[in-house]
């Protein structure tokens, strides 16, 4: 393929979307950008800063911090993808907690957050050949992208998914907790009024409760080859 192009992937949380995503950007050459990951480091900030919590959120202390936080993509060739740097340091593994996930679509349904993120994602994503992630990828951040892709998956198949991360990587979670954690989200992603999660009208739908990550990669290799 010639001509370099953006690939959007928006979908539910644990369908496998930043798995995808390296992929295809590792194969294509492309630029990676997982959007979540710049959720999850603002919700580690306002964790760090005691700003939100299980019954309190501060969201207006939060929106004031904003413009000193400083978000950073670097390249770390052993693993082969970019890590997040919150205020120049490596927070990769603390935003990958189940704590975080509790609280980062509350903080994904701050305005201003989506606003300053938006801006970012769009400044980075300008020049093309690029695989962004996230949750309005394709209906607000590139809403001419040349390939949309809206993954899905029953969340019981994602809950388990996400067990079997967390406690591979040492995490002391239940699957009851998990699972009430990705319907939480769910429920939130979709019903915020800034940017819900919704399906472009022009993005392909994968439902991979029940296919391979191979097959899954190998189809959507096919729809790059013909956009």
């Amino acid at each position: 393929m010639k001509n370099k192009i953006t690939i959007a992937i928006d979908g539910f949380s644990s369908t496998g979307k930043s798995t995808l995503a390296k992929e295809l950007a590792r194969h294509l050459g492309y630029v990676y950008v997982d959007t979540g990951a710049m959720y999850r480091a603002i919700a580690f900030f306002a964790m760090q800063n005691k700003y939100i919590s299980k019954n309190f959120f501060d969201s207006q202390s939060l929106i004031n911090e904003l413009p000193s936080i400083k978000l950073v993509f670097k390249f770390n060739p052993n693993l082969g993808f970019a890590e997040m740097y919150l205020n120049n340091v490596n927070v990769e593994a603390q935003i990958r907690t189940l704590e975080v996930s509790n609280f980062v679509s509350k903080v994904a349904e701050i305005s201003e957050v989506r606003s300053k993120l938006v801006e970012q994602q769009k400044e980075i994503g300008k020049n093309k050949g690029i695989v962004m992630d996230g949750r309005d990828i394709g209906t607000v951040v590139f809403p001419d992208a040349e390939l949309k892709i809206f993954m899905t998956a029953s969340p019981k198949t994602r809950a388990e998914r996400r067990f079997k991360e967390l406690k591979d990587k040492g995490d002391n979670v239940t699957f009851e907790a998990v699972l009430q954690n990705v319907e939480e989200r769910d429920y939130i992603d979709t019903h915020r009024e800034d940017s819900p999660l919704v399906k472009a009208k022009d993005a392909i739908e994968f439902d991979n409760s029940n296919i391979t990550k191979e097959e899954q990669f190998k189809k959507v290799m096919q729809l790059i080859s013909l956009s």
